[in-house]
């Protein structure tokens, strides 16, 4: 244990996510020697991360602007989205230069044990993105409500859980006419592309399937749309002895023609 402002900062940079004690303490020994100008530039970094740092309008994505550098391309297929969790993940999926779409980051997947719900992700922005309004019933009661239990129930499970689904599917589809609803939103839009696919890139977890899974039954009556999910399958240089059941299950279903 140091003392003063040295354990400190060790402690501050160990509460950071993937950082241990050891790792802490070799970066604030680092700072110590380095020159008070980089100190002052690593500060005002710092500082700037809180000022200058907002969410894209659009797709909810970390933005310096107002409005973010992939939606204001006018290079990118306006009419693709493609939902992911976080927009960490975003910079995944760039780095393969496959995906020339747009994005919308949900800020999260439901996990319901940890009360995260409909309502605490970015989907009505996203339905009104794809030109239509979400209804109550399709949002659910905060801490509760069939939407969340819609979440875990599984496509071809619970039949009542999938007729409430449809209920609410059929109430999504019939007020696809106008994105000016009751639903009490902030998010304005400069224009209303015609939205042809919707593919949903949450991550292969239980709380990411969940989410898939709720986002497939919501948008699947929107005339024309077509909503897809990233297939899963064996992992480039990876052997078949270490792929687990489901992941092997997974790709046999998704096994394509040679």
């Amino acid at each position: 244990m140091f003392e003063g402002p040295l354990q400190d900062v060790i402690d501050e940079f160990s509460r950071l996510p993937g950082i241990g004690p050891k790792s802490a303490q070799r970066i604030a020994l680092h700072l110590l020697n380095e020159e008070p100008e980089d100190i002052e530039r690593f500060q005002s970094a710092l500082g700037r991360l809180q000022r200058g740092v907002t969410f894209c309008r659009i797709c909810h994505n970390i933005s310096q602007e107002d409005v973010c550098r992939i939606c204001a391309d006018s290079n990118r297929d306006k009419s693709i989205i493609c939902v992911v969790e976080e927009s960490k993940d975003i910079q995944v999926i760039e780095r393969t230069a496959e995906y020339r779409g747009r994005y919308h980051v949900l800020g999260g997947a439901l996990d319901p044990l940890n009360g995260i719900g409909p309502k605490e992700l970015n989907v009505t922005p996203l339905v009104q993105r794809i030109g239509g309004a979400l209804p109550d019933v399709a949002l659910g009661a905060k801490g509760g409500g069939a939407s969340l239990g819609d979440a875990d129930t599984p496509a071809g499970g619970d039949p009542n859980g999938a007729d409430a689904a449809e209920t609410g599917n059929a109430e999504t589809a019939a007020v696809k006419t106008d994105v000016k609803t009751d639903v009490k939103t902030d998010v304005e839009y400069d224009e209303a592309p015609e939205i042809t696919e919707v593919i949903i890139a949450t991550d292969p977890n239980t709380e990411g399937e969940a989410t898939a899974s709720y986002l497939g039954r919501l948008l699947r009556d929107f005339p024309g749309l077509t909503v897809t999910r990233l297939a899963s399958g064996i992992p480039m240089g990876g052997d078949l002895e270490f792929v687990d059941e489901l992941t092997l299950s997974r790709a046999f279903a998704g096994r394509t023609a040679l």
